[in-house]
């Protein structure tokens, strides 16, 4: 069992402190087992940051990926995901995030994609979602998760090229079936997992800090420093970051 010390003296050594920004997503099972569970990891961060910090997780209305149908594939769908009720209780961002989310003193946007935010400027989470962490030195904490649970990388994705977008959305007859209002629907994926590409380059830059909690992998960054990288490739080469042939793929 990981003890509550433990972490607390891992988190310590991984950089956080006192008045710092984080966003933070986990994995409560990566522990194995953790003394106190969702709470103990809440607590603990809360205890190094002081409420002269911030902390922020994501509370997207979402559901875990749900299982295709034949027709699902037949019609092109590669996920489906549910959009949850406002008073859902477990959502596809796990336990910790969740818990984090009812707490009195946690202010949580209403929209289907929201933030929760405590401490000295949560509050920004009601109208910014994750700006103030991504643009005020803001850190990421991963727990037992990689970079694809990073919200803020989608922050930069407005300026992904129009085509692509369109390459993978869903069509009438799949939002006639499943309408945007109630589902979170791709159809299809890009060749390569270009967040992963992302990731390699920060590791080999030695932007991410990395040890191990137990059985979780814990990775700690300066948020802006890695979601740069991803801002900059879409920038310069989109289509190559998706591996994808422009020319050949849309005749443009």
């Amino acid at each position: 069992m990981v003890t509550k010390e433990q972490l607390k003296s891992a988190l310590k050594e991984l950089g956080i402190n006192k008045g710092m920004t984080l966003e933070v997503h986990s994995s409560l099972s990566s522990f194995g087992e953790l003394e106190g569970g969702a709470l103990t990891v809440i607590d603990t961060l809360k205890e190094l940051v002081t409420d002269d910090g911030s902390i922020f997780m994501p509370a997207l209305r979402l559901s875990k990926e749900l299982e295709l149908t034949e027709d699902d594939k037949k019609i092109g769908i590669t996920v489906k995901i549910k959009i949850l009720d406002p008073d859902t209780e477990r959502t596809a961002m796990g336990i910790v995030a969740d818990t984090f989310r009812k707490m009195p003193d946690t202010y949580t946007g209403s929209d289907t994609i929201s933030t929760s935010g405590w401490g000295k400027h949560g509050r920004e989470a009601l109208t910014g979602g994750l700006d103030y962490a991504i643009h005020n030195g803001g850190k990421a904490l991963l727990l037992g998760v990689d970079i694809y649970k990073l919200t803020a990388m989608h922050y930069v994705e407005t300026i992904t090229p129009d085509d692509i977008n369109a390459k993978f959305a869903p069509n009438e007859e799949i939002n006639h079936i499943y309408p945007p209002k109630e589902w979170f629907i791709e159809a299809g994926h890009p060749p390569v997992k270009a967040w992963y590409k992302i990731q390699d380059i920060a590791y080999k830059k030695g932007l991410i800090k990395k040890i191990y909690i137990g059985g979780c992998k814990a990775m700690f960054f300066d948020i802006w420093s890695v979601v740069s990288l991803y801002e900059n490739e879409l920038r310069n080469d989109p289509y190559g970051l998706w591996g994808m042939e422009k020319e050949a793929e849309y005749g443009l």
